[in-house]
């Protein structure tokens, strides 16, 4: 996609969260922006959706063609509720599928009891890492460890590291 200015970098454009700009290829509003912009892969359009306070759009999807068959269809109120509504279920569903890879959860019989065993991950830039930690049916702690975070959680793997009086995975 090309565009010759971004919404959040034009100086010009008052883009504050209260801000509500309603022109025929920018619409702000409900914490948004929809910019319809021309789509380089072919002779068509697309709109990104951007929110507020990120520098990238959040979801990028064809937009369709005016009457004359060259311009953009103009924005319009309905078409931005359906923007946001479905860009705000693309961010939602991003973050719970994010929440999932970085926090996993499983129960394991080690000997007699049941144990629940959770991987937390860290994402950090310069130090990443993971905690894996053991309960009790009771919810007390059993065990933590700091794991790299690359670690497999696993029926496999919890298991044999209850089986193991929690020690290190090796």
């Amino acid at each position: 996609m090309t565009d010759t200015a971004s919404p959040t970098s034009d100086p010009s454009l008052d883009l504050s969260p209260d801000s509500k700009i309603q022109q025929p290829r920018l619409w702000c509003g409900d914490g948004w922006t929809a910019r319809i912009v021309k789509n380089e892969d072919d002779d068509g359009w697309a709109v990104a959706m951007i929110k507020d306070g990120e520098p990238e759009p959040a979801l990028v999807g064809p937009w369709t063609m005016g009457r004359d068959k060259k311009n953009p269809k103009p924005l319009d109120g309905p078409a931005f509720s359906t923007l946001v509504k479905t860009a705000s279920e693309f961010v939602r569903r991003h973050e719970q599928q994010l929440h999932a890879t970085l926090h996993q959860s499983l129960s394991v019989t080690s000997g007699s009891i049941r144990v629940t065993v959770s991987l937390d991950i860290v994402p950090d830039d310069d130090n990443p890492y993971a905690t894996l930690t053991a309960h009790d049916e009771a919810g007390e702690q059993l065990a933590q460890l700091r794991v790299p975070p690359a670690f497999k959680l696993n029926r496999t793997s919890a298991t044999a590291w209850a089986d193991n009086d929690y020690q290190k995975p090796g």
